[in-house]
Parts: C-alpha cells; sequence; structure tokens
C-alpha cells in the first residue's frame, strides 16, 4: 500500500494499516530517537509516544512527495523528544548563547585525516560531546536541517545554533587531532 492510502486509512482509525505502519517505520523512528535520547530505554519511550501522537493527528498530514509521510512522522517524533529535553532544562541549559562564542575554534582535520578515524571512535567522539551540541551537530549534520529550523525546534535564536554547531564542530576536531596524534605515537612505539 502506497504512502497516502497507509496515512488516510490510519487517520480512519484502520488497525491494519496502523500495524503496517509501525512494522515499516518503526525501526527508523527508533533510530531518530536513539539520537536525541540519554539512553535506549528513553528511545523506546520517544518511539512510542511518538507513534501515538501519530495516530492521534496523522489527519492532518498532507502528502507532498514519496517519502513524505516518514518526513511528517520524524518531525512528530523531534518535538517530542525536544519537549522532554526542554522539561528537564538540560538541553536548554547547556545551549550556548553565541555571544559566548570566542573564536578558539580550531582547524578541522582534513577530509583524508578524518577517514582514517573508524567510523565507532567518531561515534563515540560525537556521542561525548556535551548534549547541546550533540544535539545541533546532529540536527544539522546528519538529520540535513537548517538553522532556522533548528533554532525552531529548540527554541534558540539562529546565530545560537550556528555557534553550537561550530562549537561542536572544534571540539570533535580535537577529539580527532588527538586521536591521530594518539595512534602516531603508539604506531611508532610498536615498530
Amino acid at each position: 500500500m502506497d504512502e497516502q492510502e497507509l496515512a488516510r486509512r490510519c487517520a480512519r482509525g484502520d488497525n491494519a494499516a496502523r500495524r503496517e505502519l509501525y512494522e515499516t517505520y518503526g525501526s527508523r523512528l527508533l533510530a531518530l530517537c536513539r539520537r536525541y535520547a540519554r539512553d535506549a530505554a528513553e528511545a523506546e519511550d520517544l518511539m512510542q509516544d511518538a507513534f501515538v501522537k501519530i495516530f492521534r493527528v496523522i489527519g492532518r498530514f498532507r502528502w507532498a512527495r514519496p517519502g513524505s509521510l516518514y518526513s511528517w512522522m520524524a518531525r512528530v517524533a523531534l518535538n517530542l523528544a525536544f519537549d522532554s529535553a526542554k522539561k528537564r532544562r538540560r538541553l536548554t541549559a547547556q545551549l550556548l548563547d553565541v555571544e559566548e562564542l570566542a573564536g578558539d575554534i580550531s582547524d578541522e582535520p582534513g577530509y583524508e585525516e578524518t577517514l582514517s578515524v573508524p567510523a565507532e571512535v567518531l561515534q563515540e567522539m560525537i556521542a561525548a560531546l556535551p548534549e547541546g551540541y550533540r544535539t545541533v551537530f546532529t540536527l544539522y549534520c546528519i538529520d540535513e536541517l537548517s538553522h532556522k529550523e533548528i533554532a525552531a525546534l529548540l527554541g534558540i535564536k539562529e546565530k545560537s545554533s550556528s555557534a553550537n554547531l561550530a562549537r561542536a564542530r572544534a571540539s570533535l576536531a580535537r577529539s580527532i587531532r588527538q586521536y591521530l596524534a594518539g595512534c602516531s605515537i603508539s604506531d611508532k612505539t610498536e615498530l
């Protein structure tokens, strides 16, 4: 069944269509929630809450092109994730105001250097970023949202979004350089 028909049937309360929607998009939505949750349990809770809300408001969905159903569902899940974070005030407290950005952004490693860092190490580096930086970095670099969209989602200024991204990138650059320096030293000692 195509996206439009699936959405229409879900809006009418068709449980078979709801099951199909869940089975089709559940794992992708869980992966999205995992990027913004503190742990797997919170990610699962966010995903379940997202589906509850999706089933409640799917009548508002307007199909635009193939893939728009998942995009709409992802936006619902992201909004829930950020609302949850705001309630805990952890995210808001850690977001950098643009005025705090003080030119200590180091040179970023080149593409070739970054390729030499294993993917799991890069994922650990991203996970180790302060939550505010990690959130903006993930929204911008992975989810490909604009600073305007990020600002609207997080309730911050666009300039604050770009400042947080700059700080995240600078922190990752330092981590990558340290990792590469550590690899060079250990490579030399093994010889």
